[in-house]
């Protein structure tokens, strides 16, 4: 086995599904019910995440085939697009891709996880766990992976355990009202937005692309990983939030964070409600894992590059000095924000992202022809662009301050790029 090469096809999946399962699953669809008015609408919503994240995954996956290397949205669109396109995909996932998720996951889990350890600030709580999985992670590759991979083995066992124990207690069809209002269409405003909700929880299929570099026959399994935790997350996703959504009445639900929970207790009483809020920690556990693992590998990139420091730069191994880096921002933002407001703005920020990245794809496909392969061509990759299109034209429209802020952060590093690292101005 190449050292050089150390994670297989399971450990590239098992990093799409630790990214890609966080809290969204457990707490969004509350908020989703008060917009979209039915259970059903809602249901439809994370469907078409689902298929959405599928048509990303097998356009991503037609890039990785192309260029089996780690780096990520930077890599792709620098080698597509233009240098300053793929610097900019560098900017957003420091920012908005791992640092201000990687903290936000840290304080959820230090506040899921308050009642067992009373006395503990929550955020103490969130340090020690992205402090623990940094140093995992920098000691070498390979024990982190294999650690990850049993935690996300366990994670899927257990809801999937737990779809199919729920199902066998829900109420008969008709006890519970599946509606909450007085529900929005598909093609609604309302509907778009919500997707931008439901993407933030779907966020993560692209994940492999990061350590692309470090799995063995990228070619082949890097494709593979993408679509296959997309299809299974998707599944778990539906199958979770027709629990949530069945087991109680749709007014209990509304404008609540702990759907999970609130369904849980419903039908097993604390017990069933202690064992969702271990699976909420055990999530936010694999995906701090796998930001830790994946984000280092976009930095280090952009050092070998030239468009960061060079002392970022890794030439084999871990990435020790950007996973130092990293956790460092990620304890700032830990320590000194809040992230309410931040599901609207990270999901319309890396949609945007997401989507250069796609036009790079159809844009190369132009230039190369038939020699690469696209699945689906040219509809996968046009349906997935004109989606996440769709999406952030509503969000601009109906959230206005986030969406202002994801153009923002692009502006900055545009500035940025123009007034210093177009010249790499780190090289040398």
């Amino acid at each position: 086995m190449s050292t050089a090469r150390p994670l297989g096809l399971g450990s590239a999946v098992a990093l799409v599904v630790a990214s890609m399962i966080g809290t969204g699953v457990f707490t969004t669809s509350g908020f989703l019910l008060g917009d979209l008015g039915s259970a059903d609408t809602v249901l439809a919503a994370w469907a078409v995440g689902g298929v959405i994240a599928a048509l990303g995954a097998l356009s991503y996956g037609a890039l990785a085939r192309r260029i089996p290397e780690s780096g990520g949205e930077y890599l792709f669109l620098s080698r597509t697009l233009h240098p300053s396109a793929g610097f900019l995909a560098g900017w957003i996932s420091l920012l908005v891709g791992f640092s201000a998720p990687m903290a936000a996951a840290a304080m959820a889990f230090g506040e899921y996880t308050k009642t067992w350890l009373p006395g503990w600030n929550p955020r103490a709580t969130g340090t020690a766990l992205i402090v623990g999985l940094s140093v995992l992670h920098a000691v070498r590759v390979a024990p982190g992976a294999w650690v990850q991979n049993v935690a996300v083995a366990l994670k899927a066992g257990l809801i999937a355990a737990f779809i199919g124990l729920a199902c066998g207690r829900l109420p008969a069809p008709g006890v519970v009202e599946a509606g909450a209002g007085t529900g929005a269409g598909v093609w609604s405003p309302a509907f778009a937005v919500s997707l931008v909700w439901v993407s933030f929880s779907y966020a993560g299929w692209n994940a492999a692309i990061y350590v692309g570099g470090e799995i063995r026959d990228a070619e082949r399994n890097l494709p593979r990983a993408l679509l296959a935790g997309a299809l299974l997350v998707t599944a778990l996703y539906l199958g979770l939030n027709f629990v949530f959504l069945r087991a109680v009445p749709a007014v209990e639900l509304v404008g609540q964070l702990e759907v999970g929970r609130i369904a849980a207790r419903a039908l097993g009483g604390a017990a069933w409600a202690e064992a969702v809020t271990a699976l909420v920690a055990l999530g936010l556990l694999t995906s701090v894992s796998s930001m830790v693992m994946a984000g280092p590998r976009v930095y280090a990139r952009m050092a070998a590059d030239g468009y960061l420091p060079a002392w970022l730069n890794c030439r084999e191994g871990a990435p020790r000095a950007a996973i130092g880096f990293q956790l460092a921002v990620a304890l700032v933002m830990l320590w000194t924000a809040t992230y309410k407001s931040l599901l609207t703005y990270i999901g319309f920020t890396l949609s945007l992202s997401t989507a250069a990245t796609v036009v790079g794809l159809m844009r190369l496909r132009r230039r190369e022809g038939a020699s690469l392969r696209v699945p689906g061509w040219p509809w996968v990759p046009g349906l997935f662009v004109a989606s996440v299109l769709w999406m952030a034209v509503f969000s601009v429209a109906r959230q206005p301050v986030e969406s202002a802020l994801g153009l923002a952060t692009l502006g900055v590093g545009w500035v940025a790029w123009w007034g210093g690292w177009s010249g790499k101005k780190f090289q040398g």
